[in-house]
């Protein structure tokens, strides 16, 4: 690979191929949503040298540690899914610890791949990046065009850090690092916890609980008619080994279906899934959150790339693997 200086810094000369199969690779956060959906992936599609390290292996918030780990490893391309996630009410509740630990995860983590000279690296981040009401569907180009939603503004930061590290990365040194904002996921590997999980894990959860107990009413938060795009985890991870071998540029790609529905339809498909035959009612003292978001998907399907499973099917699959494994997830 060469590159090509300019007034604007360095431009990579750089053709996207498909991955050395035997070459060394580091999926940062193996363990979390993303992180272990990539990674099967990865095994599935015959990559033989995958590196991956548990938070109580290596804390990535640990910068000697960090550094130290890439000099011993040597990875020949990264994944950066690691990173501290929750709802609103963990975004709203610890917004220090939103901001602060994915700061120094993202850092750590790009600052060693730098040290090393990693040739390819893919940063994962947020839909939350942009405005609270940017018009939808939302194009890459609306980043930092508006206010972000308060309730995750913390978290939101954080992620466009990021982004702009691959970018300054990019310029600075012309390495071919790319970044990549998926929308809502959901999946086998989510959090579940009543807590600190995502709307659609927490309304699996509820739902279910629900049915197993007999009670006849759920609450859901909100009104139900914010519009939200969900994503599979595993379109998610093949849409990203597909970036890295198919695209090249400083702007992040959206990851999303380009198709959405309101939290009350997509409670109906919970509740049908999970066998749940009761009422459901809205608490509507309580946030709603951004109206919509809807990811324009133009430039990913640019590339290549379109989702293979659908938000009915997904949701059946994710609850059958909720109901497997219950008893050993996070409370």
């Amino acid at each position: 690979m060469s590159a090509v200086a300019t007034d604007e810094g360095i431009t990579p000369e750089f053709t996207p191929t498909p991955l050395d199969r035997d070459a060394s690779f580091y999926v940062a956060g193996h363990r979390g949503l993303v992180g272990s959906a990539i990674w099967r992936q990865l095994e599935e599609s015959g990559f033989s040298n995958l590196i991956g390290r548990s938070s109580s292996e290596l804390d990535l918030k640990d910068r000697d540690a960090v550094f130290a780990f890439f000099e011993e490893t040597k990875p020949k391309t990264v994944v950066l899914a690691a990173a501290k996630v929750g709802g609103i009410l963990a975004n709203s509740t610890y917004p220090v610890d939103f901001l602060s630990e994915n700061l120094r995860i993202q850092v750590n983590v790009l600052d060693a791949a730098l040290a090393q000279n990693v040739q390819r690296v893919l940063f994962l981040g947020s839909s939350c990046i942009y405005p609270k009401l940017a018009p939808q569907p939302i194009k890459e180009e609306y980043l930092l065009t508006g206010h972000l939603e308060p309730t995750n503004d913390a978290y939101a930061i954080a992620k466009i850090a990021g982004i702009l590290q691959i970018q300054s990365v990019r310029k600075q040194y012309g390495l071919p690092w790319i970044s990549a904002m998926p929308t809502n996921l959901y999946g086998p590997g989510d959090n579940f916890s009543p807590k600190g999980s995502h709307v659609l894990p927490a309304l699996i959860r509820r739902y279910d609980e629900a049915r197993r107990d007999g009670v006849e009413t759920v609450t859901n938060w909100g009104s139900g008619s914010p519009r939200r795009e969900f994503l599979h985890v595993d379109d998610m991870a093949s849409a990203c080994i597909h970036l890295l071998e198919h695209y090249d540029g400083p702007e992040q790609v959206n990851v999303g279906t380009g198709a959405d529905a309101t939290i009350k339809e997509i409670a109906e498909i919970v509740a049908s899934a999970v066998g749940f035959e009761g009422e459901t009612e809205w608490d509507t003292s309580k946030p709603d959150g951004t109206p919509q978001k809807l990811l324009d998907v133009n430039k990913l399907q640019d590339a290549g790339w379109k989702p293979q499973i659908d938000l009915t099917s997904g949701i059946a699959s994710t609850v059958e693997w909720y109901r497997e494994h219950v008893e050993k997830l996070r409370t």
